[in-house]
């Protein structure tokens, strides 16, 4: 099966890379052809436009900053879907707009092709080896037969239901992230305030009821100082804005998101849209005049598990009788 990859940021070039590493025939593009090279070099082809990927290929895979973005992409000239046909599928692996994607995969259903949103969760440590989450919304049958790719990108894949699902409960978990981030700057700052040493506060947290993914990632390469996750400010209000949104437009009473959007926003404006997203601390640590720092933790986080084939998840209570 013939694969084409458009986006190869932070988490696209992670993803593609699984894809060329395990052998999938694979066109690339990007608007940075730097970020493109080491794929080309690696054996990857290259297509000029978006339409030249889409017709070289059996499933095109989007992997981009925003809706409007993949909605260019898509919908553009020489776009994704001038060369859309039956047997083709596009996945979008983007953090997007449920509506937004429903509304392109029906364009894509008119041309007789079929689309799925597939966007991934565990942070691109986990992207670089395959080990990521998927979450996959579409038809069953369009899932069943993409699954072979959602494996190998990704460990644990899980059908969650109809074209859409998936985007809902992505951006869910996204400002689940988000508001556990916001929770540990300020146990963090707190425990540095008091006089802790901050290694055992790290370890205290992990091994108790407080501990959380979040905690184990993004709290260290805070106490490292590099704040460095591979994910940046203008995203995390990108993402939380959408589940804002779509919590009003359900007519939810909110409390908790639009105060961490304020927070990000208020971080943005302070030290930049492209500023690491832990280093939302430092509103934190500005205020009480102290560094949250600790010797041992990484500057970066790598997965030490080793890649393995993934598999499909099974929700439990789907098969109760």
């Amino acid at each position: 099966m013939k694969v084409g990859f458009i986006g190869l940021g932070n988490v696209g070039g992670k993803l593609a890379g699984s894809l060329l590493r395990n052998g999938y025939n694979l066109t690339v593009r990007d608007l940075n052809l730097e970020l493109a090279q080491p794929f080309l070099d690696a054996g990857a082809d290259w297509a000029d436009s978006a339409r030249e990927l889409a017709e070289k290929v059996d499933v095109v895979i989007t992997c981009l900053p925003s809706p409007a973005i993949c909605a260019e992409v898509m919908e553009g000239e020489a776009g994704i879907l001038e060369a859309m046909q039956p047997g083709k599928v596009w996945l979008e692996m983007s953090t997007t707009d449920e509506g937004e994607v429903r509304r392109l995969a029906e364009k894509v259903a008119a041309t007789g092709a079929s689309a799925m949103d597939s966007p991934v969760s565990g942070g691109c440590h986990r992207a670089a080896t395959g080990n990521i989450a998927i979450l996959a919304g579409g038809e069953r049958e369009t899932f069943e037969r993409v699954l072979p790719i959602l494996t190998t990108l990704g460990r644990r894949v899980l059908h969650t239901g109809p074209i859409g699902s998936a985007s809902v409960l992505k951006v869910v978990t996204n400002y689940l992230a988000t508001v556990n981030l916001c929770s540990l700057a300020e146990a963090l700052t707190v425990s540095k305030k008091a006089g802790m040493d901050m290694a055992t506060a790290y370890e205290a947290i992990r091994i108790s009821s407080g501990n959380s993914f979040v905690h184990e990632t993004e709290s260290q390469v805070i106490l490292n100082g590099s704040r460095d996750i591979n994910f940046t400010m203008d995203l995390v209000i990108k993402d939380v804005g959408l589940f804002d949104s779509l919590g009003q437009s359900l007519e939810v009473p909110l409390e908790i998101s639009p105060l961490v959007l304020n927070i990000f926003k208020d971080g943005q404006h302070r030290y930049g849209a492209r500023e690491w997203s832990p280093n939302i601390i430092k509103r934190l640590e500005d205020a009480c005049d102290v560094q949250v720092l600790a010797k041992g933790f990484p500057a970066e986080m790598v997965d030490d598990e080793p890649e393995e084939p993934g598999a499909e998840i099974t929700p439990k209570g789907r098969d109760a009788a």
